[in-house]
């Protein structure tokens, strides 16, 4: 069976996640199958819009494919630039397509699953929706266009999401803007296959179907979160944390304390570039860059070994603490590719260049 089921259903392409024992992990094969069905469908005139959801299981989708960039980043580190190249070429893809994309987020949507759902048009959140960037805790960073979409968040909240890795469910994504609608999970079938026959009137089915979530949790701790998170400097956002001396910020600071500070250190400088960047397309460009670098770094692989292989819990970072990482090292994982090796987009006609 296919990992990505693609087929057209009435006036619309439907791409359906088909990894459940995975939780629908992307690999480079199903960015590629995603990709090569969005470029036919682009200039289809049956095509009016363009469903992705999953087949089956509890996941939308739980990221990417994890173990196999460790082993590759242990390594030569060429399949997971391949990889990286590809999902990113996916990512921007769907933030430039031209015509109306809904995901459904209706589960786990981490990672990777964040990289397809939030260039959507419309973006479905349920009760069961767990949205996270969780990958400071395996030395990665919040990749797929974060950079982008955390930085305008609402005051600091994409900081902190970046840094502690912090799960959201459906009422915070629509309360924060990462879901533009909250429809209930038994909602959906009819949803779609509204969708399917009457594709013009995508808006007012969704709107038709959603309903008000409840209240976002996340509301309480907004004043602590731009307070406390305030900083680019990791050392400050602890030194707040510590100084605020609440129960919350006792629990993000444990949090906190078990990520990868080099990890850590990448994602505020990420998302202090992303909040300046024009297109989406230089977003992309600078992720590439990075991921590359960070996936042959040890934090990553020793990352991975600890919560993955391992399930020991017990990473080593190197450097262990955030006065150890410095500007420098920051700055030579963010500097731009050599000539030939960057990162390219699809051109707007779906060919590669």
């Amino acid at each position: 069976m296919s990992e990505v089921l693609t087929f057209i259903e009435g006036k619309i392409g439907r791409i359906r996640l088909n990894r459940p024992k995975a939780l629908h992990a992307l690999t480079k094969d199903m960015c590629s199958a995603i990709l090569a069905a969005l470029v036919e469908w682009r200039d289809n005139p049956t095509v009016k819009a363009v469903i992705i959801d999953h087949a089956e299981g509890r996941g939308f989708c739980a990221g990417g494919d994890i173990r196999m960039l460790a082993e590759s980043g242990a390594g030569d580190g060429s399949q997971a630039r391949d990889f990286f190249h590809e999902e990113y070429r996916l990512n921007h893809y769907l933030f430039t397509y031209r015509k109306p994309s809904i995901a459904f987020m209706d589960g786990i949507t981490m990672g990777g699953g964040v990289g397809i759902a939030l260039p959507c048009r419309y973006r479905v959140a349920t009760e069961n929706t767990r949205f996270a960037m969780p990958e400071t805790a395996i030395g990665l960073f919040p990749d797929v266009g974060g950079g982008w979409y955390l930085s305008r968040l609402p005051g600091r909240l994409g900081h902190f999401v970046a840094l502690t890795g912090a799960r959201l469910d459906g009422a915070e994504c629509k309360y924060l803007g990462l879901a533009t609608n909250y429809v209930p999970h038994a909602a959906l079938e009819d949803v779609k296959a509204r969708i399917a026959e009457r594709p013009e009137r995508i808006k007012g089915i969704i709107g038709q179907a959603s309903e008000t979530p409840p209240p976002a949790r996340i509301a309480d701790n907004l004043v602590q979160i731009n307070k406390t998170f305030a900083s680019n400097r990791l050392e400050e956002v602890i030194a707040a944390l510590e100084a605020d001396g609440s129960e919350w910020s006792e629990t993000e600071l444990v949090t906190l304390r078990c990520k990868s500070p080099q990890a850590c250190k990448v994602s505020l400088r990420l998302l202090a570039d992303g909040a300046k960047m024009k297109d989406f397309a230089d977003e992309m460009r600078q992720e590439y860059a990075v991921a590359t670098r960070v996936v042959q770094r040890h934090d990553f692989v020793e990352g991975v070994r600890s919560l993955l292989i391992d399930k020991d819990n017990q990473p080593r970072w190197d450097p262990a603490t955030p006065e150890r990482v410095t500007d420098h090292m920051i700055d030579t994982i963010f500097a731009p590719m050599p000539d030939g090796e960057e990162w390219t987009p699809l051109s707007t006609d779906g060919a590669k260049p």
